[in-house]
């Protein structure tokens, strides 16, 4: 691979950071071939995709997206693959998740592949033992969401409790207006 392949590669990579919110850096090694493919169709079913890269391009590709990636380099070492989702940041966990179960490793044996490291919206998470937290974790269109709805049920209530207000005592003073109207 020459120097400008080797560059166009890097290349791609940083476009994918910046178009992805989500990417988790994972370790297949070990992993046989119709594995990492079972591993590929799950993620490019659930619209997600898996691709290894050498630990030096990833490092390069890391360097552009301008926030500090230097604890990356941790989990840049050994085979790397890199996981890209779109979605939210914990749909790569909940598919890694998904994807041990369906393989029944027995106890003690590290499932593969093995999260090494991720990248959510600028967050950064290091080692396996992140995943159970990364299931969990609401990504930044989910926290908005609940944000704005609870923003809006107060005022919602505050609305629904003035305009029934509004129609008691409209309906009250017609009462007293027709009970002086009576007495009068």
């Amino acid at each position: 691979m020459n120097r400008e392949e080797k560059q166009a590669l890097v290349d791609e990579l940083s476009e994918k950071f910046q178009s992805h919110n989500a990417f988790y850096i994972a370790d297949a090694s070990g992993m046989s071939v119709a594995k990492i493919n079972e591993f590929r169709r799950l993620c490019f079913n659930r619209g997600m995709e898996f691709k290894v890269y050498k630990n030096s391009f990833i490092r390069k590709a890391l360097d552009t997206l301008g926030s500090d990636t230097a604890e990356m380099d941790t989990a840049l070492k050994g085979q790397s693959g890199v996981l890209f989702s779109k979605e939210s940041g914990n749909a790569p966990a909940k598919l890694l998740k998904d994807f041990y179960k369906s393989q029944a490793y027995p106890r003690g044996v590290e499932p593969k592949p093995a999260l090494k490291g991720a990248y959510i919206d600028a967050s950064i998470f290091i080692g396996a033992s992140q995943l159970e937290g990364l299931t969990t974790i609401k990504g930044k269109q989910e926290l908005l969401g609940e944000l704005i709805g609870l923003l809006q049920s107060p005022a919602k209530n505050v609305i629904s409790a003035l305009s029934s207000g509004g129609s008691k005592l409209a309906g009250i003073l017609k009462t007293l207006s027709e009970k002086e109207e009576a007495a009068g």
